[in-house]
């Protein structure tokens, strides 16, 4: 199938697509999109996380097929020019970025967490992540990193 999907407010299409396989792979292999990671493939670390339709979710649990038509909005897109989100520089600032691999998925979480609720208590913030596994910082950088982004 040609799937025309509209990513990071710009209209995109990839050929040959089966429309079993992965937004996840269609992002990264098709369109060239390398920001969401490929962890787990069960939706169950978080690094993978976009928006779909303005929503968070696991592109790794969606068919292709199911993004047809819609819009996609991963990490690459929450900055427009090249330059760094508020909550990336945060997670910089902060210490929150170890490896790397589960930072895209957070950031994106924080970002829809941030919209939502300005001023996050801990307990929100922690809830929020709850969805997203880190293995390198035991989350305390990551929470001052939602502190600081949110202070902005």
């Amino acid at each position: 199938m040609r799937l025309n999907v509209t990513v990071n407010g710009e209209a995109m299409s990839a050929d040959d697509v089966w429309e079993g396989e992965s937004l996840l792979y269609v992002l990264r292999e098709r369109l060239g999109l390398p920001g969401a990671k490929n962890a787990c493939e069960q939706g169950e670390c978080g690094s993978c996380t976009v928006y779909l339709d303005g929503t968070p979710v696991c592109a790794c649990l969606v068919a292709a097929g199911q993004a047809q038509g819609r819009v996609v909005r991963t990490v690459e897109g929450l900055a427009p020019g090249g330059g760094l989100h508020p909550i990336q520089q945060a997670f910089l600032q902060a210490g929150a970025v170890q490896c790397g691999f589960c930072t895209p998925g957070l950031i994106v979480a924080v970002h829809d967490l941030l919209e939502r609720h300005p001023d996050p208590a801990d307990a929100d913030i922690r809830e929020a992540l709850a969805g997203n596994l880190c293995r390198c910082t035991g989350y305390e950088h990551i929470v001052a990193a939602v502190k600081l982004a949110a202070r902005r």
